[in-house]
């Protein structure tokens, strides 16, 4: 894994799933209830390796799979972690629909995979993570919109870089 960090960004490159999985991994260790984290990248890109780690850095031993067919799952509450609130955005139709999902932003962490799609309805202080695939890697950007999040994402930054 490199890095590059600057005041607004980190940026990582992924040689593999298990390093994706170690950057979310880091991540998921600095998270707590209302975190908002928004991952951006094509299909394939390792949106949910990426939150395998980020689960596994919360504590939370559930499976992580996708949730694109049920739009979102929870993991971690039987447990008695924090829980992680896993959304898949790309299937939502209209901003009604996230509503109807009754996410509880408040009390878990959230993140959601195509989150881009339904931006406006999210809260400001959220963190976003890109990946994109660079030939035989991934490159990773963390940013957040604005200082909102500033105490989260140094945090981020000081876990994963």
């Amino acid at each position: 894994m490199t890095a590059s960090v600057d005041g607004r960004d980190v940026l990582l490159e992924s040689s593999s799933p298990d390093v994706t999985r170690a950057i979310g991994e880091g991540f998921g260790q600095v998270l707590g209830p209302g975190d908002v984290v928004v991952l951006e990248g094509d299909l394939g890109a390792g949106k949910t390796t990426f939150t395998q780690g980020l689960a596994r850095g919360m504590g939370i031993g559930d499976a992580v799979t996708s949730p694109t067919f049920v739009l979102a799952r929870e993991l971690g509450r039987e447990e008695g972690f924090i829980p992680l609130t896993h959304v898949d955005a790309y299937r939502l139709t209209s901003l009604g629909e996230w509503d109807d999902l009754d996410v509880d932003i408040e009390n878990s962490v959230v993140v959601i995979e195509w989150g881009e799609r339904i931006e406006d309805v999210l809260p400001v202080d959220r963190v976003h993570v890109r990946l994109t695939e660079t030939g035989d890697a991934r490159a990773v950007r963390i940013w957040a919109p604005d200082d909102s999040q500033r105490r989260l994402f140094e945090a981020i930054r000081a876990a994963v870089a």
